[in-house]
């Protein structure tokens, strides 16, 4: 039998030893495909010079993979439950930590300055992440400003497709914006629910996210920028006017003021948000930030 922690034969025997349930709750889906860790692996860069963060490490099947080509890994695991799994899966391993903890709660900085040997090397983020965090986990680990390179996240096919999409497309909004904004975002490739233990009910894939230089488009305020693009989706269908006056009222009153200004830098708003591409929109909320602080 392989040694390697995924495969169905040896994450049934780790289960069964610990008599380890799933708990529906925490979203947990174990990978049994060794090929799907290595493209993830393969995917991220990650070489002996890199540091990684891992979330949501499970039984070690993705974590054993990280460690056998990164320097060091630290890994944010939840369940409690896991911990003495971890220890035995991946006691092999001396390039591991594990903490107990909720990312989304956690001091990631601190953790990457007290847990890494050499906290200097670039550093890397890869996660298996349940389905019902994916969304705050990256919006937490992008507004926390962590100094990771890229990240690289197996999540919901559809979060994928969200994540990477283009303007002028169903799936493009203001998780797009939130997430391109400051990283790109490449679709690398399609998981199928065949290769997890319990299968889950719809295919994953697996998204690369690459740290920008600088963001994407200049802005006056980015909490603005942000508010000013969930704002314009709050209801597809509508038009930029329609979702942005329910926003901000103010600008009922001086709606043909405000069309005059917009035209001016080349914006309709008998568009829909989805039309707008992000420097359009870092346009759209410079303005509007100037526009609603006047008299």
């Amino acid at each position: 039998m392989s040694k390697d922690i995924a495969t169905p034969g040896r994450t049934t025997e780790i289960l069964k030893k610990y008599g380890f349930l799933f708990k529906k709750s925490l979203g947990q889906n174990f990978l049994i495909d060794s090929n799907i860790l290595t493209r993830i692996t393969d995917t991220a860069e990650i070489t002996k010079e890199t540091n990684v963060i891992e979330i949501g490490p499970g039984i070690g099947a993705l974590t054993e993979q990280l460690a056998k080509t990164a320097n060091e890994v630290v890994a944010f695991e939840i369940d409690q439950r896991l911990l003495p799994i971890l220890d035995d899966t991946l006691s092999a391993y001396n390039n591991v930590r594990v903490v107990h903890g909720d990312v989304l709660k956690a001091d990631v900085e601190e953790v990457i300055a007290q847990q890494f040997a050499k906290p200097e090397l670039p550093l890397k983020i890869v996660a298996n992440l349940p389905y019902y965090v994916t969304t705050p986990i990256i919006l937490k680990l992008l507004h926390d400003n962590i100094p990771a390179d890229s990240m690289t996240f197996m999540l919901q096919k559809e979060v994928a497709d969200r994540i990477s999409a283009v303007p002028s497309t169903k799936s493009y909004g203001s998780l797009t914006i939130a997430i391109q904004f400051y990283m790109e975002a490449e679709l690398a490739f399609i998981v199928p629910k065949t290769v997890f233990m319990p299968q889950p009910n719809v295919d994953s894939a697996v998204i690369h996210l690459k740290r920008r230089k600088e963001p994407l488009a200049e802005v006056n305020d980015e909490e603005f920028f942000f508010e000013v693009t969930r704002a314009s989706f709050a209801q597809r269908r509508k038009t930029l006017w329609n979702n942005l006056a329910s926003k901000f009222p103010a600008l009922k009153s001086r709606k043909e003021e405000l069309v005059e200004g917009l035209d001016a830098i080349g914006i309709d708003l008998i568009r829909r948000g989805e039309t707008l591409d992000i420097p359009e929109f870092a346009k759209l909320s410079n303005f509007l930030g100037d526009f609603l602080k006047e008299k």
